[in-house]
């Protein structure tokens, strides 16, 4: 993979595509699958231990839990179960398990339509 493209895996979505694009995928996303929700999932900014996901981009059905979600993180992401994993929506806010996606998306999803969640180990929160 060329320096360039290497670079760019670990730019923020929100860096790699202008708002426009972001609300046009939103657009798109949302009239071809009207019942899931539109999610991205980056690495937290200082992060160092955790790998990276393959893909940014989620499609969730509203009803899901955000446990359920972590799980499917979970099973992703290589970790000992010992290790913590956790999330943090919009960079900055932790939610209950039990909530719904379609609540938080609601809530919390940002101005382009996207729900942004970024996840971590317990050694950033140590």
């Amino acid at each position: 993979m060329p320096p360039y493209e290497k670079s760019m895996e670990f730019m923020p979505f929100k860096q790699r595509k202008c708002l426009e694009t972001r609300k046009d995928e939103v657009c798109t996303i949302r009239s071809k699958f009207p019942n899931k929700l539109p999610v991205i999932v980056e690495r937290f900014i200082r992060e160092k231990k955790l790998p990276l996901l393959d893909k940014t981009k989620f499609l969730v059905p509203h009803e899901l839990t955000l446990g359920q979600f972590l799980s499917l993180l979970r099973s992703k992401i290589v970790l000992e179960a010992s290790q913590a994993l956790y999330l943090l929506i919009s960079g900055k806010n932790m939610s209950c398990l039990s909530a719904s996606m379609g609540e938080l998306y609601s809530q919390y999803r940002d101005p382009d339509g996207f729900l942004y969640l970024t996840y971590a180990s317990q050694d950033m929160f140590g």
